[in-house]
C-alpha cells in the first residue's frame, strides 16, 4: 500500500461513472479508419497535418456527444458519489473525453450535478491525457492535495498507470471489456462501484475510541490460527486469550512497548519482545498486543501494523494471540505494546547469576542495528541534505531486518558453555554491557577496539552528533560463555550466517565496565538516555 489516507476521489468517466460500452469506440474507429489496436486520441495525434488532424477531432466530438446524450449513470455511480462526500472528501473526473461530453453525459444523472464535482479534467485541458500521470497531478494541485492522498478509481489500464505513475492510490474497476492486467497492478480491484464504500472507509481517518467491530472482525476472521495450545483466540466480544500450558516447566514473560519507531513499528514490537525471551533460553510462543494510534489513524493504516504483527510472528514460529485497538490523542504516533510469553525446560532456564570469572564476553552482528535502521526510515529527508546517497540509506533502511537475536540465542542456548546472554536495547552496547555486569554481579572487561561498528553506522552517528555506543541496539546480543566453550560457540553461531566478536571477559565479583583501549585504560561512556532520542 502506497498510502494509508486519502483526501480526494478521482473517477475515470466513460465505463466507470458512466454505464460500461455508452460509448462504442468501433464505430468511431471504423470512421477515422483507425486500427483496433491504437487509442483513438493517440493515432489523432500521430496524424501527418493540422486539417487532418482538426476534422477527426470534430468527429470524434460528435461521436462523444452523441453517446454522452444516450448514456446514463453506472450501476452504483450515484449512490458512490453521495457517500464520498458525506465523508468530506473532495471528488474529481479526469478523462480522455471531452469536457462537453462530460457535462451532457452528467444531465442524465437524477441525483448528481456538474456542481457536485470540485474538478474536472478532460482533453481540453493542457494535460497529457491518460496514460500520462499529469491528468491526475493537475486535478491534485487544483484541489490543493498531495497525489499520494488522492484515490483513482477507473476501469481502463490507462486510468490505472496514470494513478500508479502519480503516485495515488488506484482502484480497477473491473468490466469486462476491460484490460485484463490493470487489476495486477492496481492497489485495489472491485467488480461493482458499490464496493468502493468500504475501501474509501479503510482510507479515511477513524473516530476516537475503540476500533470499529466490524472492520476489526473481519479482519481477524482473516487470521489462520494454527497454534493448538491457543484455546481462545482473538475475536470480537473475547477480551482475554487462553493458552494451554501444560507439560512446560517454565514460563518466561516479557513485556515492552515500542515507542521511537513509526515505521515497521509492528516488526519492532515482535522482535524486541522476543529477543528478551530468547536470551533466557526460552522458546518465544505467546504475543499480546495494545495498539495505540493517533487521531487521523486510518483503519488501513492500523492494519498495515497488524499485518506487520502478524507475519512477523508467523516468521518465528510465534502466536499472535490477541491485544487491544485504540485510537486516542493521548498519543502522537503509533504506539505498540507488546507481551510476549515463552516456554523452557527448567534446567534449560539460563540465569545470568551463573556468570563466572574468565567467561568470554561475546557480541553478534555489530553494534546499534536497530539505530541504523531508525534513521534511515525516519531521517531519510534529513540525510539526502547531508549528502548520503540514496542507495545507502535504503541499505541502512535493510538493517531492520537484522534486528532479530533468536538464531544466534537458540545456538548459544543449546552451548553448555553459555552462562549468560543479554540482548543490547535503549541506550546501546554501553548500556547494555553496565545491564549485563549489574545482572551478573560481576565486573567486565571491554576491549574497546574489538566492538564492532558497522561503517554506514558510524557516518550517520557523526552527521547527528551521536554516540554511537549509545544508540539503541537491537540486533545485537552478548554472550558469555565459559573459556573451554567459546571456540565451538563461536564457530556454530558463524556457520549459522550470523558475526561474532569477542569484545571482553568476565571478572571478579562486583558491578561495573573496566574499558580498555589497545591494552590502556579508557573511559566508558554512559547515557541517561538513550542517543536516538535526540533526535526525535
Amino acid at each position: 500500500m502506497k498510502q494509508t489516507r486519502i483526501q480526494a476521489v478521482l473517477f475515470d468517466f466513460d465505463g466507470t461513472l458512466t454505464r460500461p460500452g455508452a460509448l462504442d469506440f468501433a464505430v468511431i474507429r471504423e470512421e477515422l479508419n483507425c486500427p483496433a489496436d491504437t487509442p483513438v486520441l493517440e493515432f489523432i495525434e500521430a496524424l501527418p497535418d493540422d486539417t487532418a488532424r482538426s476534422a477527426a477531432y470534430a468527429a470524434l466530438d460528435r461521436f462523444e456527444l452523441d453517446g454522452a446524450a444516450g448514456s446514463g449513470p453506472n450501476t452504483g455511480a450515484e449512490e458512490i458519489l453521495r457517500f464520498i462526500r458525506a465523508r468530506g472528501l473532495l471528488t474529481g473526473i479526469v478523462t480522455r473525453n471531452q469536457h462537453a461530453c462530460v457535462i451532457r453525459a452528467i444531465e442524465n444523472f437524477t441525483g448528481v450535478q456538474v456542481s457536485d464535482f470540485d474538478v474536472i479534467i478532460s482533453r481540453d485541458d493542457p494535460a497529457a491525457p491518460k496514460p500520462s500521470p499529469e491528468g491526475i497531478l493537475l486535478a491534485a494541485r487544483r484541489l490543493g492535495v498531495r497525489p499520494e492522498n488522492v484515490l483513482v478509481v477507473g476501469d481502463f489500464l490507462f486510468d490505472i498507470e496514470a494513478g500508479n505513475a502519480a503516485g495515488a492510490v488506484t482502484v480497477f474497476l473491473q468490466n469486462p471489456a476491460a484490460a485484463e492486467t490493470a487489476a495486477a497492478e492496481s492497489d485495489f480491484t472491485i467488480d461493482t462501484l458499490s464496493a468502493l464504500e468500504g475501501i474509501v472507509r479503510l482510507l479515511t481517518p477513524l473516530p476516537a475510541g475503540k476500533f470499529p467491530a466490524d472492520l476489526l472482525g473481519e479482519y481477524l476472521n482473516a487470521f489462520d490460527f494454527e497454534d493448538p495450545s491457543v484455546l481462545l483466540r482473538p475475536r470480537i466480544g473475547e477480551d482475554t486469550a487462553a493458552v494451554d500450558v501444560s507439560g512446560e516447566e517454565v514460563l518466561i514473560l516479557k513485556s515492552d512497548p515500542i515507542t521511537f519507531a513509526t515505521d515497521a513499528v509492528g516488526h519492532y514490537a515482535v522482535l524486541v519482545n522476543a529477543n528478551d525471551i530468547a536470551t533466557s533460553g526460552a522458546v518465544p510462543r505467546w504475543f499480546l498486543t495494545t495498539l495505540l494510534f493517533p487521531p487521523r489513524t486510518t483503519p488501513a493504516g492500523a492494519f498495515q501494523v497488524m499485518r506487520d504483527l502478524e507475519a512477523v510472528c508467523r516468521r518465528w514460529g510465534i502466536t499472535l494471540c490477541g491485544g487491544h485497538t485504540e485510537i486516542t490523542d493521548a498519543v502522537t504516533r503509533p504506539v505498540v505494546n507488546g507481551m510476549l510469553a515463552g516456554t523452557v525446560k527448567r534446567a534449560d532456564l539460563i540465569d545470568k547469576a551463573a556468570m563466572r570469572p574468565g567467561d568470554r564476553v561475546l557480541l553478534t552482528k555489530g553494534i546499534a542495528v536497530e539505530g541504523t535502521s531508525i534513521i534511515a526510515r525516519e531521517f531519510r529527508d534529513q540525510l539526502l541534505e547531508k549528502g548520503v546517497p540514496a542507495e545507502e540509506i535504503d541499505r541502512c533502511s535493510d538493517f531492520l531486518s537484522r534486528i532479530s537475536v533468536l538464531d544466534e540465542a537458540r545456538i548459544a542456548a543449546k552451548c553448555p558453555g553459555t552462562s549468560a546472554m543479554h540482548d543490547v536495547t535503549e541506550g546501546g552496547v554501553a548500556s547494555a554491557l553496565e545491564e549485563l555486569s549489574i545482572a551478573g554481579g560481576h565486573r567486565i572487561r571491554v576491549f574497546v577496539e574489538n566492538i564492532p561498528v558497522f561503517p554506514q553506522t558510524m557516518a550517520m552517528c557523526r552527521l547527528f552528533d551521536i554516540h554511537p555506543l549509545g544508540l539503541i541496539g537491537s540486533g545485537s546480543l552478548l554472550i558469555c560463555c565459559r573459556e573451554e566453550n567459546v571456540k565451538d560457540l563461536i564457530g556454530e553461531i558463524f556457520r549459522a550466517g550470523v558475526a561474532v566478536t569477542m569484545i571482553g571477559e568476565v571478572r571478579e565479583a562486583g558491578t561495573g565496565i573496566e574499558a580498555l583501549q589497545e591494552g590502556q585504560p579508557a573511559a566508558w561512556p554512559r547515557f541517561e538516555v538513550d542517543e536516538i532520542t535526540r533526535l526525535f
